[in-house]
């Protein structure tokens, strides 16, 4: 039962005496978007409505036909969620980005599937050799034209030159908006892709037609991307005529991003970071460059990690986020680039289903990614891994019972053999490990114990059915808040996920959870489970929005 504390915020009259208020329902009224929603007070029941005509303030004097109103909501649309800065800037309908996975996990079909939903996705470059990341994009851009869509740019601390080699390739293509992640400092190849055909138009004003999107959980690394890209760099380009100095003295007037994604606790690589704590600082962090460096164009900051539902979306737009940026739930969807046994995995998680380990890309630093722990040995074995480098100074130092263990149960071979295979593929990819690898023996343990946990990953995605006990999948707790919030709906089932049909639902789901807030800041006590969003097929919510925009 409705129930209201304070008194009447304001009076409202119908349009037509013949109105039934018994017809209107609060659920349905909350759904309508574009309206404003009253909630009146007739003879002490409550009835909420939208239209009519409205006199709000609480010192208005009653008028003969007016019904007092406990408490209202504006209208939101979904267009108007986020930041509309943001959205012009990339050109976008709604402030929703589908993360990059790496590996191709964020497929191509799922950024296809975003752009031609008013979203964007980057496709999941990461870790992918040069030649499939060209493939792709190459792809996208014909087949999305001038539809927005990225590809990701990750750092690669032991090969700069794979991660040049890939700069290299979407400057080839005019591939415009890239994804920074895991970097923690800025990098030759990075600079080089923001700053390359950075000029002034006609009118005098800079323009960077290369934009990044950064994805950070430290606010020290925030602070570098809110900066100009560092002196340092921009003259080593110069030197290595890979920009002219033009372009070297206006890159000094640019943030090396305008837009920073704030990432909690997510899959894959993380911090943990607590979104509640995160956003506002990343924030603040925004606000001080901003004021600091005078940009002609504002930063803006969103939000990743922990949004899989309504009320986390809404909590993110409701703290300032510019936009929401989804993972883990998307790996769930079909149009994810990994296995259908991953998928039915992933929707059967938990949110205690999740858990740290080593990571391939940054083994030897301590590096940790959140994966599901469910269904799979990998957490535990990458861990034994992990110890026995931390512990010793080659494989050989290990005890013989352990060794043995080692090769039976997770490298599934010899120590030899897995060494000369490791050895094979970074001969094609960066032989210089190689050549260290061959001189240290702790360095090529650590290479081995990289390859079981690089290949974890691809035996996931391509459903190596001998290998489901060593899977990698990257995932955080939000998969399993999803999957709580969605069971028994339609998309509890993996056949029916489907990735610009979550996104609609949890911006939908958002703006009503934040319309029925505004209610209870009011001094108004709706009735439990009356203002909880459940998920609906897209074409509900599709006609939902058309009714909503032409009443």
């Amino acid at each position: 039962m409705t129930q209201f504390y304070s008194e009447p915020v304001g009076w409202w009259m119908p349009n037509s005496r013949s109105l039934s208020f018994e017809e209107n329902n609060l659920r349905n009224t909350l759904m309508n978007l574009s309206k404003p929603l009253y909630l009146l007070d007739i003879n002490g029941t409550p009835r909420a409505v939208s239209g009519g005509e409205a006199r709000l303030g609480n010192r208005i004097t009653k008028q003969e036909g007016e019904y007092p109103i406990l408490a209202h909501a504006p209208a939101l649309p979904l267009e108007n969620l986020g930041d509309p800065l943001f959205k012009a800037r990339h050109n976008l309908k709604y402030p929703y980005i589908a993360g990059a996975m790496a590996n191709g996990i964020t497929s191509t079909t799922l950024v296809e599937t975003m752009a031609r939903a008013g979203m964007t996705g980057f496709f999941g470059a990461g870790g992918l050799a040069p030649a499939q990341v060209e493939e792709a994009v190459l792809y996208l851009k014909s087949s999305l034209g001038h539809l927005p869509f990225g590809s990701n740019l990750i750092h690669s601390p032991g090969d700069p030159e794979l991660e040049m080699e890939v700069v290299r390739i979407y400057l080839k293509h005019n591939i415009r908006m890239v994804s920074a992640a895991a970097f923690m400092r800025m990098t030759l190849p990075l600079v080089y892709y923001r700053v390359k055909g950075i000029h002034r138009d006609q009118n005098g004003r800079i323009m960077t037609p290369n934009r990044v999107i950064a994805k950070v959980s430290r606010v020290e690394v925030a602070r570098h991307f809110f900066s100009p890209p560092p002196e340092k760099l921009l003259n080593q380009l110069v030197e290595q005529r890979k920009i002219t100095r033009e372009e070297a003295g206006l890159a000094r007037k640019i943030p090396m991003a305008q837009d920073l994604t704030a990432e909690a606790d997510s899959g894959g690589h993380t911090d943990n970071r607590p979104a509640l704590a995160l956003l506002p600082t990343m924030i603040a962090v925004k606000d001080e460059f901003t004021e600091k460096f005078g940009y002609a164009r504002p930063l803006t900051v969103g939000l990743a990690g922990g949004i899989a539902t309504p009320e986390s979306a809404a909590a993110a737009f409701h703290m300032g986020a510019a936009y929401i940026l989804t993972g883990s739930v998307n790996q769930s969807c079909l149009e994810s680039g990994t296995s259908s046994h991953v998928r039915k995995l992933l929707c059967r998680a938990e949110q205690a289903d999740v858990a740290m380990a080593p990571a391939a890309d940054m083994f030897e630093i301590g590096a940790k990614v959140q994966v599901l722990k469910r269904g799979t040995l990998f957490p535990l074995r990458a861990e034994k891994l992990n110890n026995l480098y931390k512990n010793h100074q080659s494989f050989g130092e290990i005890p013989a019972r352990i060794r043995q263990e080692v090769e039976e149960k997770i490298l599934q071979a010899g120590f030899e053999e897995t060494w000369q295979k490791t050895r094979e593929f970074f001969m094609t990819r960066n032989p210089k490990e190689v050549e260290r690898g061959d001189s240290d023996p702790r360095h090529r343990m650590a290479l081995v114990f990289r390859s079981y946990l690089g290949l974890s990953a691809r035996w996931s995605i391509m459903d190596e059915a001998s290998r489901r006990m060593d899977y990698q999948i990257w995932c955080g707790p939000a998969m399993g808040a999803f999957n709580q919030w969605v069971s028994g709906s339609h998309l509890e089932d993996p056949e029916n996920r489907h990735v610009d049909e979550v996104a609609l639902n949890l911006l939908f789901g958002a703006a009503v959870v934040t319309r029925a807030g505004w209610l209870g800041s009011q001094g108004v006590s709706l009735p439990a489970g009356t203002t909880r969003f459940r998920p609906m097929e897209k074409n509900e919510i599709l006609n939902l929005l058309d009714k909503s925009r032409t009443r």
